[in-house]
């Protein structure tokens, strides 16, 4: 870690997030779907574990989000719960399991949060899903919110193009923030959107406002952790920075094995009892 960083080593709530909004202090987010990466994400000082349906993707080969199941997302937020300390654990509600019944989004939201020990649930959408927040949020259980770029509604849109740059889906974005944080959201995710418009939703609220391809202005920013240390190689959208390349070290590592398998070099004389 490097030394400029100085990690508050308190667990990180909700109100200590809205705390760092106050005081203009960034927040760091990153997804993780197992124990081992999730240990080591929160050593190193992250504020946000996201649990995030991208699971699908990273961890099931899948092309989208929407296969993957409330169980496996329950899976996949006990996990990474059990592993972490400091951070504040968010689990994606996944497709099917909260739009348009709201008694099932509840329950849904009871499971993840009872099963998996995480300490709150993110939710894609606005308006459209008003029902299902608010009966969530009365029940205590805390939520954030996430516009823009949906991926479960990506046969709707057809396309993982920037969202929002038309006036009209501007003017309801803005609607919707504005309702996620009246209803009692604690933060938002906003993601692939214009970056003057991020700014203008992010300055309007007083909730914490996440971007990814939001540009700098939003408190602060949430990256897949596959995408970010370069496991995945064939994903290079304009806003991620690859701060690793584990692709080639994996590779490399696992090909030297083989080759001292091969060469009967492993195990060596001190490699055995």
């Amino acid at each position: 870690m490097s030394a400029a960083v100085q990690v508050d080593a308190r667990k990180v709530t909700t109100r200590r997030l809205l705390e760092m909004k106050q005081r203009g202090e960034k927040i760091a987010m990153l997804t993780a779907y197992d124990y081992s990466m999730a240990k080591l994400i929160d050593q190193a000082g992250m504020d946000i574990i996201l649990v995030g349906d991208s699971a699908s993707n990273t961890m099931a080969g899948n092309v989208t989000t929407l296969p993957i199941t409330l169980d496996q997302m329950i899976y996949h937020g006990k996990s990474v719960a059990r592993a972490v300390s400091r951070s504040l654990v968010v689990v994606d509600m996944p497709f099917g399991s909260y739009q348009g019944n709201s008694k099932e989004a509840l329950a849904s939201a009871i499971r993840i949060m009872k099963e998996t020990h995480a300490d709150a649930v993110k939710m894609e959408g606005g308006r459209e899903i008003h029902e299902s927040i608010e009966r969530i949020l009365c029940a205590g259980i805390p939520i954030m919110g996430h516009l823009g770029l949906t991926p479960q509604s990506i046969n709707k849109f057809g396309t993982y193009a920037v969202r929002a740059r038309e006036e009209a889906e501007a003017r309801k974005l803005k609607e919707d923030a504005k309702m996620l944080q009246d209803l009692g959201c604690f933060g938002l995710v906003l993601e692939k959107i214009p970056a003057a418009l991020a700014k203008e939703v992010t300055e309007s609220l007083e909730i914490p406002v996440i971007g990814i391809g939001a540009g700098p202005h939003t408190d602060g920013q949430v990256l897949v952790m596959h995408d970010m240390l370069g496991i995945t190689q064939n994903f290079s959208p304009r806003y991620l920075r690859r701060y690793a390349d584990l692709q080639s070290t994996i590779i490399d590592a696992c090909s030297h094995y083989v080759e001292d398998v091969k060469a009967s070099d492993f195990p060596n004389d001190k490699e055995q009892y």
